[in-house]
């Protein structure tokens, strides 16, 4: 039986409300984003990805969080897309600046689906760069969820995203 654990539902109105953007603004460049719940199906992370002065992600990340995810194998997520690739990224350390673990995803323009990421999935990262040597990703201590497009994916973004949840088989 799957165990399941609704860590966002985006469904509800105020759910998007304690995620805010970084994007490659912080460091000089142009990119813009935004995460608003749009109607009941979900909230929508939208924007554009300019290469212009260094630049060339967008990104918003959760408000603070204070999760124990040990009893999990994994992140599901619910998203509908626009073609290009995301992704989905955690923290475990309260610092701005630290190592984040991310998985890529792929979208279907228009097609409604659903992923699970092995928690083992997650790749160490630092500024967008992977970090060799740095400890597996810890579920014990998350305490930010993010969603992020890079990779020299210039202009406009759509990813609509119905729910995170925390899953196991």
């Amino acid at each position: 039986m799957d165990k399941l654990l609704t860590l966002f539902d985006f469904s509800s109105p105020k759910a998007a409300a304690s995620w805010g953007p970084i994007d490659d603004r912080v460091m000089g460049g142009v990119s813009s984003s935004s995460f608003i719940n749009e109607d009941s199906s979900g909230a929508l992370f939208s924007g554009e990805v300019s290469m212009e002065h260094g630049g060339g992600f967008a990104s918003v990340r959760s408000g603070h969080l204070d999760l124990d995810l040990s009893d999990y194998q994994g992140l599901a997520i619910s998203f509908m897309g626009d073609g290009k690739s995301y992704k989905l990224s955690v923290t475990t350390e309260p610092r701005f600046d630290s190592v984040i673990y991310r998985a890529v995803f792929n979208t279907k323009p228009g097609i409604w689906e659903e992923l699970k990421v092995p928690f083992n999935r997650f790749v160490p990262t630092f500024r967008g760069k992977a970090v060799t040597g740095a400890p597996e990703l810890d579920p014990s201590h998350i305490v930010a969820l993010g969603l992020l497009i890079s990779q020299h994916q210039k202009g406009p973004f759509r990813l609509k995203v119905s729910f995170i949840k925390a899953y196991c088989d």
